[in-house]
């Protein structure tokens, strides 16, 4: 770890899915400390919109097209820079109980929120390795630590971040390459739309998230709860026997935070959305 707080200015960030929500607010929090942040999302206009009014850059990316997302790296690295920071924040939320969860959405799930962030970190690693230097963002989340009913894919999508996060970290050790994984708690963003509060469970905001990357860029640490108290609740649950740790979640609500969604109507804009999210990956099983 480091013993000082290094600084953000002028560091090439690049973040995925960042027109909106957590991305968003992460390269607007970069951009004040002075960061050179480039914006990728398959949304381009909302994405230059963000972008202009940060002074940042976008570039058209859909995640699931692995050629077209290595372009996308060789183009900012052409237009801004070495990659100092990857930051893999794209991906989607649908929500169903497995046996009503289409084979199409879990395709999406896996080429979204799995497959792109293997590759992002497997580009981000040969491009910093040979320099002895930068820093992967890959966000999960809580759901990578615990199973939710109502996001069984999302969750196992999320378990793989986390447990890819961890064996790169170890691959990287004293290379001058840094690994953080994010793991935040319910975000309200728009991914969360529908969702409901729960006891010990408390949402946060986007803002609460971007400021935890920034500071796991200062001084780096791998382990990024949001809010930090997730991870003392996570190592109570996991000391107790499982029969308690299920009576504990079921007693405070855990159980339902996702589920208590899967038919709601709050979320029919957002899962619209969410089956849209990728036209490479739709393209190539279609073929």
């Amino acid at each position: 770890m480091a013993k000082h707080e290094r600084s953000l200015a002028g560091k090439v960030v690049v973040i995925t899915g960042a027109a909106q929500g957590i991305g968003a607010s992460t390269a607007t929090a970069l951009s004040r400390l002075g960061a050179k942040v480039v914006i990728g999302d398959l949304d381009q206009v909302l994405a230059e919109k963000t972008a202009a009014e940060l002074g940042a850059e976008a570039l058209p990316l859909d995640v699931t097209d692995t050629k077209g997302f290595t372009e996308f790296l060789d183009e900012v690295e052409r237009r801004v820079g070495p990659i100092d920071v990857l930051i893999n924040n794209a991906g989607i939320m649908p929500l169903a109980p497995l046996d009503e969860e289409d084979d199409a959405a879990t395709r999406r799930l896996l080429e979204i929120n799995l497959h792109a962030v293997i590759h992002g970190t497997r580009e981000a690693v040969k491009r910093m390795r040979p320099r002895g230097t930068g820093h992967i963002v890959n966000i999960a989340s809580m759901a990578g630590k615990a199973g939710f009913p109502g996001a069984a894919t999302y969750c196992a999508t999320k378990h793989a971040v986390v447990g890819l996060s961890e064996s790169v970290h170890l691959e990287l050790h004293g290379t001058g390459v840094l690994v953080s994984c994010v793991m935040p708690a319910v975000v309200r963003t728009e991914l969360a739309s529908g969702l409901g509060e729960a006891k010990f469970f408390k949402s946060v905001q986007p803002e609460d998230v971007a400021q935890a990357i920034v500071d796991a860029l200062r001084r780096p640490k791998f382990d990024v709860f949001v809010p930090a108290s997730l991870d003392v609740m996570g190592r109570i649950t996991r000391l107790l026997p499982r029969r308690l740790g299920e009576g504990l979640l079921r007693a405070l609500g855990g159980d339902k935070i996702l589920s208590s969604a899967t038919h709601s109507s709050a979320r029919a804009e957002y899962e619209s959305r969410a089956a849209r999210s990728a036209p490479a990956a739709e393209k190539g099983a279609d073929s």
